[in-house]
Protein backbone atom coordinates (compact mmCIF):
# COMPACT_ATOMS: atom_id res chain seq x y z
CA UNK A 1 0.00 0.00 0.00
CA UNK A 2 1.39 3.39 -0.96
CA UNK A 3 1.71 6.18 1.61
CA UNK A 4 -1.15 8.02 -0.18
CA UNK A 5 -3.39 4.95 0.10
CA UNK A 6 -2.42 4.49 3.75
CA UNK A 7 -3.31 8.11 4.51
CA UNK A 8 -6.64 7.76 2.70
CA UNK A 9 -7.44 4.68 4.79
CA UNK A 10 -6.47 6.52 7.98
CA UNK A 11 -8.67 9.43 6.92
CA UNK A 12 -11.60 7.06 6.33
CA UNK A 13 -11.07 5.58 9.80
CA UNK A 14 -10.66 9.03 11.43
CA UNK A 15 -7.25 7.89 12.62
CA UNK A 16 -4.23 10.05 13.38
CA UNK A 17 -0.68 8.72 13.12
CA UNK A 18 2.53 9.37 15.05
CA UNK A 19 5.96 7.85 14.48
CA UNK A 20 8.88 7.11 16.79
CA UNK A 21 12.01 6.45 14.78
CA UNK A 22 15.57 5.52 15.55
CA UNK A 23 17.43 3.74 12.73
CA UNK A 24 15.16 5.25 10.04
CA UNK A 25 15.95 8.79 11.19
CA UNK A 26 12.62 10.28 10.13
CA UNK A 27 12.17 8.39 6.86
CA UNK A 28 8.74 7.03 7.87
CA UNK A 29 7.54 10.54 8.70
CA UNK A 30 9.00 11.80 5.42
CA UNK A 31 7.22 9.08 3.42
CA UNK A 32 3.90 10.10 4.96
CA UNK A 33 4.42 13.84 4.72
CA UNK A 34 5.59 13.61 1.11
CA UNK A 35 1.87 13.24 0.35
CA UNK A 36 0.08 16.57 -0.01
CA UNK A 37 -2.67 17.02 2.56
CA UNK A 38 -1.17 14.55 5.04
CA UNK A 39 -1.45 17.02 7.92
CA UNK A 40 -5.03 15.99 8.65
CA UNK A 41 -3.82 12.45 9.41
CA UNK A 42 -0.14 12.67 10.37
CA UNK A 43 0.15 14.20 13.84
CA UNK A 44 3.88 14.14 14.59
CA UNK A 45 7.10 12.23 14.40
CA UNK A 46 9.79 11.69 17.01
CA UNK A 47 13.32 11.04 15.77
CA UNK A 48 15.08 9.56 18.78
CA UNK A 49 18.38 8.33 17.47
CA UNK A 50 20.20 8.40 20.81
CA UNK A 51 19.22 6.57 23.96
CA UNK A 52 19.02 9.92 25.75
CA UNK A 53 16.45 11.11 23.21
CA UNK A 54 14.42 7.92 23.65
CA UNK A 55 14.28 8.59 27.39
CA UNK A 56 13.65 12.36 27.21
CA UNK A 57 11.20 12.48 24.31
CA UNK A 58 9.36 9.15 24.58
CA UNK A 59 9.74 8.14 28.21
CA UNK A 60 11.66 4.94 27.47
CA UNK A 61 12.88 3.63 30.82
CA UNK A 62 16.65 3.86 31.28
CA UNK A 63 16.40 0.49 33.05
CA UNK A 64 14.95 -1.09 29.91
CA UNK A 65 17.76 0.31 27.79
CA UNK A 66 20.36 -0.93 30.30
CA UNK A 67 18.77 -4.38 30.53
CA UNK A 68 18.04 -5.19 26.87
CA UNK A 69 19.57 -2.42 24.77
CA UNK A 70 17.97 -0.07 22.28
CA UNK A 71 17.48 -2.73 19.62
CA UNK A 72 14.82 -4.80 21.35
CA UNK A 73 11.11 -5.41 21.25
CA UNK A 74 10.86 -3.99 24.77
CA UNK A 75 12.27 -0.64 23.66
CA UNK A 76 10.17 -0.67 20.47
CA UNK A 77 7.08 -1.15 22.68
CA UNK A 78 8.05 1.70 24.99
CA UNK A 79 8.82 3.95 22.02
CA UNK A 80 5.44 3.29 20.39
CA UNK A 81 3.53 3.72 23.63
CA UNK A 82 5.50 6.88 24.44
CA UNK A 83 4.74 8.39 21.03
CA UNK A 84 1.06 7.62 21.50
CA UNK A 85 1.01 9.14 24.99
CA UNK A 86 2.83 12.29 23.83
CA UNK A 87 0.68 12.98 20.77
CA UNK A 88 -2.85 13.41 19.53
CA UNK A 89 -2.50 10.22 17.49
CA UNK A 90 -4.68 7.15 17.69
CA UNK A 91 -1.97 4.93 16.19
CA UNK A 92 1.81 5.06 16.62
CA UNK A 93 4.53 3.04 14.98
CA UNK A 94 8.08 2.74 16.32
CA UNK A 95 11.27 1.39 14.81
CA UNK A 96 14.68 0.71 16.33
CA UNK A 97 17.40 -1.37 14.76
CA UNK A 98 20.86 -1.85 13.35
CA UNK A 99 20.93 -0.56 9.80
CA UNK A 100 24.66 -1.11 9.48
CA UNK A 101 27.34 -1.36 8.67
CA UNK A 102 28.30 -3.53 11.55
CA UNK A 103 26.41 -5.20 14.31
CA UNK A 104 27.44 -7.97 16.66
CA UNK A 105 26.99 -11.66 17.24
CA UNK A 106 24.02 -10.87 19.49
CA UNK A 107 22.53 -8.00 17.47
CA UNK A 108 23.43 -8.45 13.81
CA UNK A 109 23.20 -5.90 11.05
CA UNK A 110 19.70 -5.82 9.64
CA UNK A 111 17.88 -6.62 12.89
CA UNK A 112 15.00 -4.18 13.30
CA UNK A 113 12.39 -4.14 16.05
CA UNK A 114 8.96 -2.59 15.49
CA UNK A 115 6.23 -1.48 17.85
CA UNK A 116 2.67 -0.52 17.01
CA UNK A 117 0.54 1.10 19.70
CA UNK A 118 -3.12 2.03 19.39
CA UNK A 119 -5.44 3.91 21.70
CA UNK A 120 -7.70 1.46 23.47
CA UNK A 121 -5.90 -1.58 22.14
CA UNK A 122 -2.88 -3.79 22.70
CA UNK A 123 0.61 -2.84 21.58
CA UNK A 124 2.16 -5.23 19.09
CA UNK A 125 5.89 -5.81 18.67
CA UNK A 126 7.95 -7.80 16.24
CA UNK A 127 11.53 -8.26 15.15
CA UNK A 128 12.50 -8.59 11.51
CA UNK A 129 15.90 -9.90 10.44
CA UNK A 130 16.48 -8.13 7.14
CA UNK A 131 20.09 -9.34 7.06
CA UNK A 132 23.23 -7.49 5.96
CA UNK A 133 21.60 -5.75 2.99
CA UNK A 134 23.52 -2.53 3.53
CA UNK A 135 22.45 0.57 5.43
CA UNK A 136 20.26 2.16 2.75
CA UNK A 137 18.41 -1.07 1.99
CA UNK A 138 17.78 -1.95 5.65
CA UNK A 139 16.39 1.54 6.23
CA UNK A 140 14.20 1.35 3.10
CA UNK A 141 12.88 -2.09 4.09
CA UNK A 142 12.18 -0.81 7.62
CA UNK A 143 10.10 2.07 6.28
CA UNK A 144 8.11 -0.33 4.10
CA UNK A 145 7.50 -2.67 7.03
CA UNK A 146 6.41 0.20 9.31
CA UNK A 147 3.96 1.46 6.68
CA UNK A 148 2.66 -2.09 6.26
CA UNK A 149 2.09 -2.41 10.01
CA UNK A 150 0.13 0.84 10.01
CA UNK A 151 -1.93 -0.28 7.01
CA UNK A 152 -2.75 -3.63 8.63
CA UNK A 153 -3.83 -1.94 11.86
CA UNK A 154 -6.03 0.49 9.94
CA UNK A 155 -7.56 -2.30 7.87
CA UNK A 156 -8.43 -4.09 11.12
CA UNK A 157 -10.38 -1.02 12.13
CA UNK A 158 -8.01 0.89 14.40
Amino acid sequence: MSPAELLALARARSARIATAESCTGGMISAALTDVAGSSDVFDRGFVTYSNAAKVAMLGVAPETLARVGAVSEEVAREMAEGALARSEATLAVAVTGIAGPGGSEFKPEGRVCFGLARRGGPTRVETVEFGPLGRAEVRRASVERALSLLATALAEGS
